[in-house]
């Protein structure tokens, strides 16, 4: 008996066609992209100083001044290329707040450019981030959201993202997907491209911070895009998990208390920071890095934030490391924002005595420094 089987059927979807373009969104987003955009066009590069060292040493130290910025710090960079990414992504809408989790600086920047554009802006941080930058984040439009604890930034921006239907920008996940590392104008090709006259015009090392790891990175992989010896240098404050979390291979690495320094530490290894791409990183004491930005006041005339105490501190020690061995050279950091922001913390005697630090053992060693090149 011959057994037939019913052949399987096949069924064929109905057609659908779902349609989300949005003629007057994309007019607005065209509109805010080239505001963005055209504020990069706007801007002059930012200057690359010369510090001066005793020339018998043989070792050129320059600071790619991102203070310059029209709002005052190297952040003014990591916000505009969040904004770009974001607004091509299709994150931002009209009408919609911008929402951030910051030490300040960032928030300052992102207040500047969500105005730009004309949406509100709403930045979540520490109740102890200094006066000046809160109230530079509300002369931009802004408006400040303190928390208590550092650590909590990032759940209350999310949440306050989901109760107002905006965007959290998320500078500490998105840091070093945003800025275009090959090149485009970024920091790194930047600073080769003014080194190029200069006697030693390939740095051995790069010093940078970190507070989300954007900067490292990118400067980290330029290099390498380049074909490039240069090394490049982390230097960290107190209180932060990157240095533990570097050294001991251990991403999960986290810290009971925030850094001291506004701008760079964090309480945890953020994802933005590519460990990987790092050559070396310095653990640097609050009170050092305080005392080199008193030093770079006296060399320059200039005062900057606390964050360029940390990587000046490291750069110097690399410095010193170099005139001991009889190594030429040169050396490039980073100044990442006025020291007038700070005025009532880092410059203040009061400040200082309320935290307990102690900047004179480290005051002595940059002066003994200065006269012998050894940074001991």
């Amino acid at each position: 008996m011959v057994s037939h089987t019913t052949p399987p059927t096949t069924t064929v979807a109905a057609e659908e066609d779902v349609n989300r373009y949005d003629p007057d969104y994309r007019q607005w987003l065209e509109t805010a992209i080239r505001r963005v955009r055209s504020d990069a066009n706007r801007s002059a590069d930012t200057h690359l100083v010369r510090v001066p060292l005793p020339a018998q040493w043989g070792v050129d130290l320059y600071l790619k001044d991102e203070s310059v910025h029209p709002t005052g710090s190297l952040k003014h960079r990591l916000a505009r290329s969040l904004f770009l990414h974001a607004l091509c992504n299709g994150w931002i809408h009209p009408g919609r707040p911008v929402i951030e989790a910051s030490s300040g600086s960032t928030a300052v920047s992102e207040a500047y450019f969500a105005s730009l554009i004309g949406v509100p802006f709403y930045a979540v941080m520490a109740r102890s981030t200094s006066r000046q930058k809160v109230e530079l984040i509300e002369f931009h439009g802004g408006t400040c959201h303190f928390v208590d604890n550092a650590h909590e930034v990032y759940s209350v921006a999310t949440a306050l993202a989901e109760e107002t239907g905006g965007h959290y920008m998320d500078q500490f996940t998105y840091a070093e997907q945003a800025t275009d590392w090959r090149g485009n104008n970024n920091i790194a090709e930047s600073i080769f491209e003014q080194m190029s006259m200069e006697e030693h015009p390939e740095p051995a090392w790069i010093v940078a911070t970190a507070g989300t790891g954007g900067t490292s990175a990118t400067l980290a992989r330029y290099v390498r895009y380049t074909g490039r010896s240069t090394g490049i240098c982390v230097a960290d404050p107190e209180n932060s998990a990157f240095f533990p979390g570097w050294r001991d291979h251990d991403p999960t690495v986290t810290t009971d208390v925030g850094s001291r320094i506004e701008g760079i530490g964090r309480q945890r290894v953020e994802s933005s920071f590519i460990a990987s791409s790092i050559d070396r990183m310095m653990r640097v004491p609050d009170a050092a890095s305080i005392a080199s930005v008193l030093l770079l006041e006296q060399l320059l005339g200039t005062r900057a934030g606390a964050s360029t105490g940390t990587s000046l501190w490291a750069a110097l020690r690399i410095v010193s490391e170099m005139v001991q061995a009889g190594t030429k050279g040169s050396i490039v950091s980073l100044i990442c924002d006025p020291g007038e922001r700070y005025l009532d913390k880092y410059y203040s005697a009061a400040w200082l005595q309320e935290q307990q630090i102690d900047i004179a053992p480290f005051q002595r060693r940059l002066e003994d420094f200065m006269r012998s090149g050894s940074l001991a």
